[in-house]
């Protein structure tokens, strides 16, 4: 009888949750109460046993003073130790043991003292298992043995081991070493098995939360929009056991599945449905009695937020035809869904604020560049209206056509290395207007190489450096030199020239920070080399070194994908193009 009432008490929901909290505060002094119970329970269940006869009566009553009982009272007190702890174990131990005094009979004062250190033992004992979060069967079956044991041992020392106390000690020892072991073993069986059931339907509820969240998010990743509202009810129509399915943004219905169709007004109005967006929880309908139903004989509705950081995007309705169709593994499902929902779409907008911020950034450093160009451009332009109108005329138009080109180009974050080659060429224009025969710029690119991607603006910066810090004080006789040609899975990209060099002492800082003094800033190879770096990798990074016979040489390592990243354009027009000027 005393294993029904624990199986009854491990399904009942209050006990399980009072079960499953901390032993503290008031939660401890419930458990205390709760296990004092159970021992109070195991007395009255007891058998009464005198010097000439064996009692036995549903509910015992009050010892004469040559009785005891046989009874399993220390079920309660020890399971209060072993699953409270010491503290909880002892305040058992105390409710059952003044219930036993109260009791009377030769075993009075013994049990008064005995059960609340007994429930303080096993308390004690409790913490060498403290990793499990129930104690396991087999050691409480131990445990349990010497419980007793030790409790008839106190009866002897208490009754200064009378010849009545041994006799009824002899009768009533094994049958409670016996009971008690074997009742706390089953018991603290019952109470795993009990929280092992509803850790399994809570684990197998998030695995199906997540596996329909994840068929789910490919289609939320752009946002709460009618096509992804679709294929959400679809997949959740499909998965789940729900009768209809609704999608909502903050302001509309965008789609349902299931039978009839609600009215997309009503279903806004519905105050779960609002409610569920002002709060970001799960909200229940449950139409009872005679209240009117929700649409086409649809009685019950669980709302559930889909949101982020901050207020959700929308809800998901889910329908039943009877409020007894929520059960609690259905409101398991909506909760877990709905904090996996939110999690990833938390992740999400992370990612793609990032992604945003690191575009920003890129687009800022990118748009450094031209004003860079353009400034020594300029200067040249305004030297030749004065000496030469017609040729900085002639400058002026390619400078437009150059600006032109780079607007619409600028656009992608990488582009085929043969755009690249087409930007460089408008530049190298520019320059031969410029300096005439004074600078010879040659352009050789290995075959097969036209689509492989860079970021825009990569050589360009390059070349500009060279022919504005390394030949600035050349008059006559200056060459650079671009190469690109594969090296094994990497295309190496080169640009040399005949110039000074570069300072020993800039060196190390050159490409990672503007450099200021030397007569430049530094920052177009500074933004190229932090926009090959953020877009292809570290590896990707400019490499500077002087030439034994003077001048610079500026290198760096592109992936060659094999034409795994081509472009849309179909112009083929710089294959294997060797181009000087």
């Amino acid at each position: 009888m005393l294993l029904v009432l624990m199986f009854g008490l491990t399904h009942i929901p209050l006990i399980r949750r009072v079960l499953d909290r901390p032993a503290k505060g008031w939660n401890g002094v419930l458990l205390a109460i709760l296990f004092g119970l159970i021992g109070i329970a195991g007395t009255y269940a007891g058998v009464v046993v005198g010097k000439d006869a064996v009692t036995a009566s549903f509910l015992a009553v009050p010892l004469g003073p040559s009785e005891m009982m046989a009874h399993s009272a220390l079920v309660g007190v020890v399971l209060g130790g072993l699953l409270g702890g010491a503290l909880i174990g002892a305040g058992a131990g105390a409710i059952t043991g003044i219930h036993a005094a109260y009791m009377g009979g030769v075993a009075s004062d013994s049990l008064g003292f005995s059960m609340p250190l007994l429930g303080l033992l096993a308390g004690l004992i409790a913490r060498f298992f403290h990793e499990e979060r129930i104690i396991a069967p087999p050691k409480s079956l131990f445990i349990g043995v010497f419980a007793p044991i030790l409790q008839t041992g106190l009866v002897l020392v208490f009754t200064t081991s009378s010849p009545l106390s041994i006799v009824l000690v002899n009768e009533v020892g094994l049958p409670m070493v016996l009971t008690s072991s074997v009742g706390i073993c089953l018991f603290v069986a019952l109470v795993r098995a009990a929280f092992r059931e509803e850790e399994r339907a809570g684990a197998l509820q998030m695995q199906r939360a997540f596996t329909i969240a994840e068929m789910v998010l490919p289609h939320l990743k752009e946002g709460m929009s009618e096509q992804a509202a679709r294929a959400t009810a679809a997949v959740l129509m499909r998965e789940l056991e729900a009768d209809a399915v609704g999608v909502t943004d903050r302001e509309r219905l965008l789609a349902y599945r299931g039978p009839g169709y609600p009215d997309p007004a009503g279903f806004m109005a519905e105050p779960f449905a609002r409610e569920a967006l002002r709060t970001n929880r799960i909200q229940t309908l449950a139409r009872k009695g005679q209240e009117p139903r929700l649409f086409n004989d649809l009685g019950a509705a669980v709302f559930v937020p889909l949101g982020g950081s901050g207020q959700p995007a929308g809800v998901l309705a889910l329908y039943f035809r009877s409020a007894k169709q929520i059960r609690k593994i259905e409101l398991e499902f909506a909760s877990g869904f709905s904090r996996l929902i939110a999690s990833q779409l938390t992740i999400m907008q992370a990612e793609q604020l990032e992604k945003m911020g690191r575009d920003a950034e890129l687009r800022a450093m990118q748009a450094q560049i031209h004003p860079h160009f353009l400034f020594n451009t300029l200067n040249s332009i305004v030297t030749l209206i004065r000496i030469d109108p017609e040729n900085a005329r002639q400058l002026t138009v390619q400078l437009a056509q150059f600006m032109r080109s780079s607007l619409t180009m600028t656009q992608s974050s990488l582009i085929p290395l043969y755009r690249e080659i087409e930007y460089l060429n408008a530049y190298l224009t520019i320059i031969r207007a410029r300096f005439d025969d004074r600078l010879v710029v040659e352009c050789v690119v290995e075959q097969g190489l036209e689509h492989v991607m860079l970021p825009p603006s990569t050589l360009q910066p390059l070349v500009e450096n060279s022919v504005q810090h390394g030949l600035r004080s050349k008059s006559s006789g200056g060459w650079i030199r671009v190469e690109l040609k594969r090296e094994g899975d990497r295309v190496c990209a080169a640009v040399e020239d005949n110039g000074i060099g570069i300072p020993p002492d800039l060196r190390h800082a050159l490409g990672e920070m503007p450099i200021s003094g030397s007569g430049s800033t530094g920052l177009g190879i500074h933004n190229v080399n932090q926009r090959l770096k953020a877009l292809l990798g570290a590896d990707a990074a400019l490499r500077f070194e002087n030439l034994a016979g003077g001048g610079t040489r500026v290198s760096f390592t592109l992936l060659d994908d094999k034409g795994g990243h081509l472009a849309d354009e179909t112009d083929h027009s710089h294959r294997g193009r060797r181009t000087a000027g």
